[in-house]
């Protein structure tokens, strides 16, 4: 293992106190624990936003803490869940009357701790509601969608939400919102290698140096097919089959995409894949209403790249549109 750390054990405290020595005029912890990562903006009577996950996916979680986006997250250790306990102190700090929403990503420790943190809360009067990112075609066939992982087009979610809340939608409707984006997005991913957690000092998983793994999971679960790595546009026409085949493209069709690497591609790959991505959907008629290509749902160190659509009608189109601002996240207004 090759990484720039102290010891081990103190690898996401660290990390967290540098973002806070860097961007100490937007973010803040509250509870005196620096897993409890909250904007310093409130806006009163705003809907409150709400993230958390494990460590390890920068800026995928805590990254989309910004003006026009979330409120606060809950911070987990390297692919370890935040506790209940820290969930309701980010639900209470970001609680500005109007009631919080949380949203996060489909596993079974995520789901448990916020439930919990959400029985927490209405206890002392403040209303949780939740949605659950499952974009990840991969992990779960048609029709079992509830089983799927949410991965890189959780991103979508947070901005449409983000949007809305700025907007001042009520709970009820940013709920609403965050539920559509989700509804409407879908994702594939490939690996081309393995990631090193910290504690662990080894490769998650090992796999062939020609080798690829369609559909493989941010934490190194199974994939679909493994196999030797073709050229990049029949990757991306293998990545995009399954989503087309769920929500088949017509002409007149607008779209989101985003092109996403796992931590260790270079961004000059991804707009290959996106270039081709670009094609495919050009020779469809479908328009391409706006493009992210970078790194916001990483794996540590694996190399690797997902692909997300998110179909729009009017209201998506103008929330994506809208600003939004974080220390790891910066969109003007789209025109």
């Amino acid at each position: 293992m090759k990484k720039f750390l102290n010891r081990a054990e103190d690898f996401v405290d660290e990390m967290l106190e540098g973002i806070y020595a860097a961007h100490p005029r937007e973010l803040g912890f509250v509870a005196q624990d620096k897993r409890c990562l909250v904007s310093t903006q409130r806006v009163k009577g705003k809907v409150g936003l709400a993230t958390g996950g494990g460590s390890g996916h920068l800026p995928l979680f805590l990254g989309y803490v910004g003006t026009g986006l979330l409120d606060g997250a809950a911070v987990g250790g390297v692919f370890q869940s935040p506790s209940a306990d820290q969930m309701w102190e980010v639900t209470k700090a970001i609680d500005q009357g109007a009631g919080v929403l949380y949203i996060y990503g489909n596993y079974t420790g995520d789901i448990l701790n916020f439930d919990m943190a959400t029985e927490m809360a209405e206890m002392e009067g403040i209303k949780v509601l939740s949605v659950v990112g499952n974009d990840d075609v991969a992990s779960s066939p048609p029709g079992q969608e509830h089983k799927r992982r949410g991965v890189a087009g959780i991103v979508f979610v947070y901005k449409a939400a983000g949007a809305a809340a700025a907007e001042g939608m009520s709970l009820i409707d940013v709920k609403r919102v965050a539920e559509k984006a989700c509804a409407n997005t879908r994702t594939m991913g490939v690996a081309l290698s393995s990631c090193i957690v910290p504690e662990i000092g080894h490769a998650t998983f090992s796999i062939g140096e020609s080798e690829m793994e369609i559909g493989m999971g941010i934490h190194g679960e199974p994939g679909i097919r493994r196999g030797a790595l073709r050229a990049a546009d029949e990757v991306v026409v293998e990545m995009l089959r399954p989503i087309f085949a769920e929500h088949p493209l017509k002409r007149g069709d607008e779209v989101a995409v985003l092109v996403n690497g796992l931590g260790a591609t270079p961004k000059e790959e991804l707009y290959i894949l996106f270039r081709k991505v670009a094609a495919v959907l050009a020779e469809h008629g479908v328009s391409v209403f706006h493009t992210y290509v970078g790194e916001f749902a990483t794996s540590m160190e694996m190399a690797g790249a997902s692909i997300s659509l998110l179909y729009l009608d009017d209201e998506l189109k103008r929330l994506i549109a809208a600003p939004a601002a974080s220390p790891f996240f910066m969109q003007n207004q789209l025109a």
